[in-house]
């Protein structure tokens, strides 16, 4: 009895024992798989990006501002203007007979002329008629006044003193007839070159009127137009310098001023018949050259400057050095130890990119650009 006992005893611990060794093992297996798992995982996971070097990259300095020397050189103050080569005997040729249409035009612009030569008609044919007309009766006009000299000794003197003032009076209105057709006929005033044409055959001519503009090429002038603001600062004697395209810089004087003109109601040779103002040499600043080069022509284009102020040994700075706040004007001055320190300045004249200092600053200084 106690043998089985045993025996069962001993056969359930061996069975118990087998259990824990199974469970021991697959405990294992399991810690084994996981571990291979966790590997596995791992060698799957994506690598992480390798640190970027950027030890290379240097980094962007900060722009310096400009710095100008302080220097002395010569300054000038300008002013400038563009115009053309224009002829010194230049005239606007013109009726003076209103109201009368253009029966012929003998002209056309470019063409050469002479003293005296015929340039243009007016259509007078009824004033020619009436004149006959009125020179008929005229002649019975001179019978009459034959006989009433005759007569006169027998004559109530104010009856004769009547008669001959009619007489008079007749015979100026057949000489102011005359004049006025005489008047339809336009010449030229000297011998030159037609510039320019402002009318057609068949048109309604107003007196004074430009009809056509007459020059002597041979005699040829600098001729420039200035801003309002700038010709008020030119006077007489003025240095110039004429800048022609073809022929370089040429250095002049002003000679004459533009010359105001007087827009009345006749035009006074300042129209061209449609009311805009026509071409005129008086109505530009005149340069005196002592001699225009050979190629240069009368219209040829250029361009001139007028030297208003001129100072020699002037201290100058840019103007990009120059500040202001409010009613302050001055600069920095850069020191040699690489420090700034900032300089009231009286400034002088001034050009399109430099500025005189009067009172501030010396030669040799550097000034720091805005």
């Amino acid at each position: 009895m106690s043998m089985k006992w045993w025996t069962a005893y001993s056969s359930t611990i061996g069975k118990g024992n087998e259990r824990r060794r199974g469970s021991f093992k697959k405990s294992s297996v399991l810690a084994v798989l996981a571990l291979s798992v966790a590997l596995t995982g791992c060698s799957m996971l994506p690598s992480e990006p390798e640190e970027e070097d950027l030890s290379a990259i240097q980094l962007p300095k900060i722009s310096e501002k400009p710095k100008y020397d302080v220097v002395t050189k010569t300054l000038e103050t300008k002013a400038s203007g563009s115009g053309k080569v224009m002829s010194t005997q230049e005239k606007q040729v013109y009726f003076t007979l209103e109201g009368k249409r253009l029966k012929k035009l003998y002209i056309e612009a470019g063409q050469k002329v002479e003293a005296g030569q015929t340039l243009a008609e007016l259509d007078v044919d009824d004033m020619k008629k009436n004149l006959r007309k009125e020179s008929l009766s005229f002649k019975q006009l001179e019978l009459d006044m034959k006989k009433t000299l005759r007569e006169k000794d027998s004559m109530d003197p104010i009856e004769f003193e009547q008669k001959t003032l009619q007489f008079e009076e007749s015979r100026q209105a057949l000489s102011d007839m005359q004049e006025d057709i005489n008047k339809a006929v336009l010449t030229a005033p000297f011998s030159g070159t037609v510039v320019s044409v402002s009318v057609q055959e068949g048109n309604s001519i107003k007196a004074y009127d430009t009809i056509a503009v007459i020059a002597n090429p041979s005699s040829l002038i600098v001729a420039a137009e200035l801003s309002k603001d700038d010709l008020a600062k030119v006077s007489l004697g003025m240095e110039v310098v004429v800048d022609i395209n073809n022929a370089g810089q040429i250095k002049g004087k002003v000679k004459q001023l533009p010359i105001p003109s007087t827009n009345n109601q006749n035009g006074n040779g300042n129209g061209n018949g449609n009311g805009a103002k026509t071409d005129s040499i008086n109505n530009y600043l005149l340069v005196d050259i002592a001699k225009l080069p050979k190629t240069v022509t009368r219209g040829t284009p250029l361009s001139v400057s007028v030297i208003i102020n001129r100072k020699e040994n002037a201290v100058v700075i840019p103007l990009a050095a120059l500040r202001t706040i409010g009613a302050r004007t001055y600069v920095q001055v850069a020191e040699a130890d690489g420090s700034k320190r900032e300089v009231d300045v009286e400034v002088g004249q001034q050009t399109s990119t430099d500025a005189e200092i009067l009172n501030g600053l010396t030669p040799g200084q550097k000034v720091v650009g805005r």
